[in-house]
């Protein structure tokens, strides 16, 4: 089974949210290591914080599913008092590095009916979960409800080369093994989520104009950067670029 559209998903009560126990293992980590999955982290987490400029050292931030580490690091750095929500306590794993930070929490949750007041974050993040959740418009409801400013996801479009994802399915699951299916999303269905629960997209950060596997069978940092920089000087990756990352603002 390959990469579904988001047609008949995001239903209530369609399951668990915990796809992150997943996300959170040392298997999923074994697909960012070596220099192209580094320069995958880094590439996400710069254009994470550049969408957190406005906000305070010491702003609070609810990272949603966020038991992959990828963004606890940088976040920590900028000086954001964190806090990781998980499905499960084994989602913890791979915050050990920063167990007794000062400005990081880790709490276990249901991640489809968060445990937290209104607008109780100045910021919620939301990475990796969005393409692998059982009701993804309840999980970005919850995301809106308890975010004071801002939230922030990534997501596979379906406005770039996923729209042949199916046929690139079978070369992903040669190179990581243990790949899932995953939902691809319209731009616009996403926007449109957000606008119903009171949030407008204000931006949107494509990160790759090949496909991410591409580049991982290539194995090579600075080739992968090569092989993007005609899609950024062209613009191309701003048009057709994927995973996305989206910044959304509260309006009311």
């Amino acid at each position: 089974m390959g990469p579904a559209d988001n047609a008949g998903r995001g239903s209530v009560g369609d399951g668990r949210e915990d796809a992150d126990i997943e996300t959170s293992s040392e298997e999923y980590a074994r697909r960012f290591s070596g220099s192209v999955g580094r320069w995958f982290l880094e590439l996400q987490a710069q254009i994470t914080l550049d969408l957190l400029r406005d906000l305070r050292a010491g702003a609070t931030v609810l990272d949603v599913g966020g038991g992959h580490a990828q963004l606890t690091g940088p976040l920590l750095d900028a000086g954001f008092n964190v806090l990781v929500a998980g499905s499960d306590p084994s989602c913890a794993a791979r915050l050990a590095p920063w167990r007794e930070h000062p400005q990081l929490r880790f709490q276990v949750a249901d991640l489809g009916t968060l445990p937290y007041s209104d607008q109780t974050f100045d910021a919620v993040l939301c990475f990796r979960l969005l393409p692998h959740s059982v009701g993804w418009t309840t999980l970005v409801g919850e995301l809106c409800r308890v975010a004071r400013r801002a939230v922030v996801v990534d997501y596979p479009s379906s406005r770039s080369v996923n729209i042949i994802a199916d046929r690139l399915f079978r070369l992903k699951h040669r190179i990581e093994r243990d790949t899932r299916p995953y939902t691809v999303f319209q731009p616009a269905t996403v926007r449109e989520a957000f606008a119903a629960r009171g949030f407008e997209v204000r931006h949107e950060r494509p990160q790759f104009l090949l496909p991410m596997v591409l580049h991982r069978a290539v194995g090579a940092a600075v080739v992968a950067r090569v092989l993007e920089l005609p899609g950024r000087l062209t613009g191309l990756r701003r048009l057709l670029g994927s995973p996305v990352i989206v910044r959304a603002n509260r309006l009311r």
